[in-house]
């Protein structure tokens, strides 16, 4: 599994509860299930953010290996990644580091294969590393300008599976514009990596419509926005992944 994207990731739950969204799925059956249905709206990979069992946000191997390897029976063939935000440790970028380097002792079918690494957060390349002797491929998340000038920084030699331009905390009218500004940093002859574009919140649809003018692939899911395009509420997850490739597909049509 190379964990090449197309169109469209999922990105299942992220750190929502149940108050924001009665169907966020939490425990690893409930995030089978979510993925079997974005998967067959059309979504190419599985972004998911594996829960304790007091169901918050978990990056102990018992967990990550419970939720990746119910996903993966669930959807065969569909390359399955997961966050290593630091805020998951409280913080602790130890306590990350600790967490990460579990992951290598998870049977193949637990082990993701890909893991998002925010270049913005301290610990890096320490994280890399974990991920690398636990055979999982790292994505770059790239919430800002200055952080898609640290992944250029860090070379080919960082050997990202994917860039992934973020726009969290922008209001719709400026998404496309902040997403371009990082985009410019992105520029560089050495990075080959490939890019996805997405936003989070009011900067979701927007830049769904943006990433297919480029020709990139995007990012939708409970995560990123619990409304649609008209800004109606969705049933969930594979709702989400319809209405996006509709807008993506659309758009590039135009384009």
């Amino acid at each position: 599994m190379n964990g090449e994207i197309e169109r469209i990731k999922v990105c299942l739950n992220g750190g929502r509860g149940r108050a924001e969204h009665p169907d966020v799925p939490i425990t690893a059956s409930e995030l089978a299930r979510e993925a079997a249905a974005a998967v067959a709206a059309g979504a190419e990979a599985v972004h998911l953010h594996p829960r304790s069992a007091n169901g918050s946000e978990s990056l102990a191997a018992r967990d990550v290996g419970a939720a990746v390897a119910a996903v993966r029976r669930a959807c065969p063939g569909t390359p399955v990644g997961v966050s290593t935000g630091l805020w998951i440790s409280g913080g602790d970028v130890a306590a990350r580091g600790a967490a990460v380097a579990g992951w290598a002792d998870l049977p193949p079918q637990a082990r993701p294969d890909f893991a998002s690494v925010n270049a913005h957060e301290p610990g890096m390349a320490d994280v890399l590393e974990m991920l690398g002797r636990a055979g999982v491929a790292a994505e770059a998340g790239v919430w800002s300008a200055a952080a898609a000038r640290k992944v250029v920084a860090a070379g080919p030699g960082a050997g990202w599976l994917r860039i992934l331009v973020e726009v969290v905390g922008s209001p719709a009218a400026e998404a496309v514009a902040v997403a371009e500004e990082i985009l410019d940093q992105l520029d560089r002859p050495a990075l080959t990596a490939p890019i996805l574009l997405h936003g989070e919140g009011a900067a979701c649809w927007p830049l769904v419509r943006h990433a297919a003018r480029l020709g990139l692939p995007t990012r939708i899911g409970l995560e990123d926005t619990t409304t649609g395009p008209d800004g109606q509420p969705v049933t969930g997850n594979a709702e989400l992944v319809s209405q996006a490739l509709a807008a993506w597909t659309a758009t590039r049509l135009r384009a």
